[in-house]
């Protein structure tokens, strides 16, 4: 059967499967985007139009009573503005460049928060925050990952620490029967590694809490609502950082030193949790649109389907592959051979069979680099598709050496 115009193989058709992948998350961000605008732009567009109505109101009433220009007016206001962005209204807001304001502004830059309340104005400053940018947001990212990875490798333990103790406390089993089925709960132990989910359960209960109680804390202080405080909290620890709202800006406060240490403490904490948050609900994205690519084959004939999904140089696929079984981050699958139904992605092979092969990716090659860096290099399974999407540098290979991912689609 020809392939027809339709059909979703003529749209794919020349795209391999890491292409189509990008692709698909691409129009689903785009239609995200979409669908928040215009949520957003229906419940905020009526406030916007009843405060400008009523702040036109006012501008006129105040003209007409103090027989002023309405131009000049306008110019004065512009001049205050720029003044209370300036922080140059000192009676209610703290001096934002003196030593401890110009640690506050440092350290929204470096974590990528960026408020914006406090702003370079000479050339000089803007030149130098360009270089001390650079380096600092850097620092930070990689300082997120080193504490992204001891942070997985202590919910490892402790969840690993619970399952031995169920594996120990089977019951209604003989003790011979334990003691005959010792090595198996070894080898059931030996690759084991915490689901994606419950380690997403553990990021969101902790984000929630260190949320909870840091609002606990900014809704006296501050004078924010208790909704209002957890939005700060949000938008500041996801490193947002719209500006609307910003902590620690009076000039005086109760316990000021003790206020500004939990805040930095509070922002450190939150930033951190939401950061690993994040990369564990982009596993979760990353299964959920490799099930819908699965969803989207085309069946229309064998020809199309061998055309859209067919392995490209930089997918490396283990020959012979009949079943997909479980999906781990680590060794990137587990297929069963054809021919003796053995595990291939867990088997080493060496770098000569590899290069051999002609199968090295760029993924792969990455990968490799990312490890060697860090002083740790690996040998190289015959899969590396990482559940169908390719890369092991940053955050996500991060997760993808600690975590063991469910396959949404079984």
């Amino acid at each position: 059967m020809a392939c027809r115009g339709g059909c979703c193989c003529c749209i794919f058709g020349h795209l391999n499967e890491d292409n189509g992948r990008f692709l698909l998350l691409a129009i689903l961000i785009l239609l995200y985007m979409l669908c928040g605008a215009a949520v957003f732009s229906a419940i905020e567009q009526p406030k916007e139009k009843e405060a400008k109505e009523r702040w036109q109101h006012k501008f006129d009433n105040f003209t007409q009573k103090y027989n002023l220009s309405k131009s000049d007016l306008r110019n004065f206001l512009r001049d205050y503005e720029e003044a209370n962005v300036a922080g140059i209204r000192v009676d209610t807001l703290r001096p934002r460049w003196d030593f401890t304001g110009a640690f506050y502004f440092v350290a929204t830059v470096v974590s990528t928060i960026g408020f914006g309340m406090t702003t370079p104005a000479t050339i000089a400053g803007k030149i130098f925050l360009i270089f001390y940018g650079l380096i600092g947001c850097a620092s930070t990212i990689l300082f997120f990952n080193l504490f992204l990875e001891r942070l997985i490798t202590v919910i490892a333990f402790v969840m690993k620490s619970f399952y031995e103790r169920q594996l120990r406390r089977k019951e209604g089993m003989p003790a011979e029967t334990r003691r005959g089925s010792g090595n198996s709960e070894v080898d059931s132990l030996a690759g084991w590694k915490p689901s994606v989910y419950y380690v997403m359960l553990i990021l969101c209960m902790a984000s929630i809490v260190i949320s909870c109680c840091a609002s606990a804390m900014y809704s006296p202080i501050e004078g924010w609502s208790y909704v209002d405080s957890l939005y700060f909290c949000f938008v500041a620890f996801s490193t947002i950082g719209f500006g609307d709202m910003v902590s620690s800006q009076k000039a005086k406060y109760e316990h000021q030193g003790l206020y500004r240490c939990g805040n930095f403490i509070f922002v450190l904490m939150g930033v951190c949790c939401i950061y690993s948050l994040f990369n564990v609900i982009s596993i979760v994205i990353k299964q959920c649109v490799n099930w819908i690519l699965k969803r989207l084959e085309c069946r229309c004939c064998h020809r199309c389907q061998r055309k859209m999904f067919r392995p490209k140089r930089n997918v490396v696929m283990p020959g012979n592959v009949r079943t997909r079984r479980h999906i781990s981050i680590e060794t990137d699958g587990v297929y069963e051979s054809e021919t003796d139904g053995r595990r291939l992605s867990g088997e080493m092979i060496s770098m000569k069979d590899f290069l051999a092969a002609n199968k090295v990716s760029l993924a792969i090659m990455q990968k490799q680099l990312s490890e060697t860096a860090n002083g740790c290099p690996r040998q190289i399974g015959n899969s590396s598709r990482h559940n169908g999407f390719s890369g092991g540098v940053g955050a996500l290979g991060i997760m993808n050496n600690r975590l063991a991912e469910t396959s949404v689609d079984r």
